[in-house]
């Protein structure tokens, strides 16, 4: 069975980021989306929100969401996970994910980083441009599943 980790913040959870979800799922027998902290990141929501939001959105039968504090790389061997997956918008992105698949791969050379480029309609999409859409009220309907539209919205208002 091969097992793929899809990792993020997901602060909140994109419709880009459901793509690359379902996207990594057809290639793989079992996905865990991984909940992780990003410190550079103000996140709106805790981790066991981000994980709800998550849970109410994704129903694939091969998908799991979990969360992990440590290294990435140890979290996958600890799963018998063979592939990292991480989506790229731009070139800016490809940057930084080249730079920490580089850090992974030193520091467990069996699990192998794969990209996934964003389709066309997601690659402006991002958390931070969601939240700010959102605070400035916009409609951020087509962004984020509609699962979880509200949960955004009222968080927001209430921020």
């Amino acid at each position: 069975m091969k097992t793929a980790v899809c990792p993020g913040s997901f602060a909140p959870v994109t419709l880009g980021h459901l793509d690359v979800i379902e996207r990594t799922a057809e290639l793989f027998d079992k996905v865990i989306v991984l909940v992780m902290n990003n410190s550079s990141k103000h996140c709106m929501f805790t981790v066991e929100e981000r994980i709800s939001m998550l849970k109410k959105c994704i129903k694939l039968n091969n998908v799991e969401v979990d969360t992990y504090n440590g290294l990435l790389v140890d979290y996958a061997e600890q799963n018998n996970a063979t592939a990292i997956v991480k989506g790229l918008r731009a070139v800016s992105d490809f940057d930084y994910e080249f730079q920490q698949a580089l850090i992974n791969k030193s520091l467990c050379p069996k699990i192998e980083t794969v990209f996934l480029p964003a389709k066309g309609d997601n690659m402006f999409l991002s958390s931070s441009m969601v939240k700010e859409v959102c605070r400035l009220n916009g409609d951020i309907s087509p962004y984020v599943p509609k699962a979880i539209v509200n949960d955004i919205n009222l968080r927001c208002k209430g921020d």
